[in-house]
């Protein structure tokens, strides 16, 4: 995959989160309650709360609103949600895998459905596009100033890092699957503190569009990327620094 490739759905991805910053804290509450729900309130014991907790402190979200998320997370009152997939193709061919978190699956479904037509793509059935993606370990990590880039990517390699990449101030670390709960540990140790930490799905295939082809493609994404029952939204969509900036 190309190395800009990659930074389109970095940048663009948080570009939208800085821009919609009321609607993240909404959907690292619903993660902070699934996972607390799961495996209980205490995040030493509990690596998805661990993990939800620190994406939220990342993100600023004040401390009083997590443990009042995790609290309510576990008493007789807590919101019930239910994790969903659903695939499809966006216009031009855009393969496009959406991650809900939900507390009522027929309006969810009816929605995502409902997004996909209007922006002219089409919902799939399961399997029809998660195989474009492949699954993988990502920090996105703000440096401090004279923090030593080659010294960390030596580090973070031997910590089972397979890329490490800068731009400017920020700096993305991709590890596999199964090497994640180690490189967590390894960027604990280095002392750096990821403004996110995900599993997330990279593609596997790219598409290059036009300006016209991808701006349509990126309504879609953006519809779907702002309807509060998604978590995350994953393209192959191969965008060049120009159509990146048009953003």
């Amino acid at each position: 995959m190309a190395g800009h490739s990659k930074w389109a759905n970095i940048k663009h991805r948080k570009g939208a989160q800085d821009a919609k910053r009321g609607k993240i804290f909404t959907k690292l509450i619903k993660e902070i309650t699934i996972a607390a729900k799961e495996g209980g309130p205490d995040p030493d014991g509990n690596p998805r709360l661990r993990l939800a907790v620190a994406n939220a402190k990342g993100q600023n979200m004040p401390k009083d609103n997590i443990e009042r998320a995790i609290k309510k997370a576990t008493g007789a009152d807590a919101d019930s949600y239910t994790e969903l997939t659903y695939e499809g193709y966006g216009p031009n061919g855009v393969a496009v895998f959406v991650e809900c978190t939900t507390d009522n699956q027929n309006r969810t479904v009816s929605n995502v459905r409902a997004l996909f037509s209007k922006q002219g793509g089409s919902l799939g059935v399961n399997g029809s596009v998660e195989y474009m993606f492949e699954t993988k370990g990502v920090f996105s990590i703000n440096l401090e100033e004279g923090m030593d880039q080659d010294d960390l990517t030596l580090e973070l390699i031997d910590g089972g890092a397979e890329d490490v990449e800068f731009e400017g101030d920020l700096m993305i670390v991709t590890c596999a699957l199964e090497d994640f709960g180690n490189m967590q540990k390894k960027v604990e140790e280095l002392g750096l503190n990821p403004e996110n930490a995900e599993l997330s799905r990279i593609p596997t295939t790219m598409v290059s569009l036009d300006d016209s082809a991808f701006a349509q493609a990126m309504k879609l994404i953006d519809a779907l990327e702002d309807d509060d029952d998604i978590q995350k939204v994953y393209h192959n969509i191969d965008a060049t620094d120009e159509q990146l900036d048009s953003l």
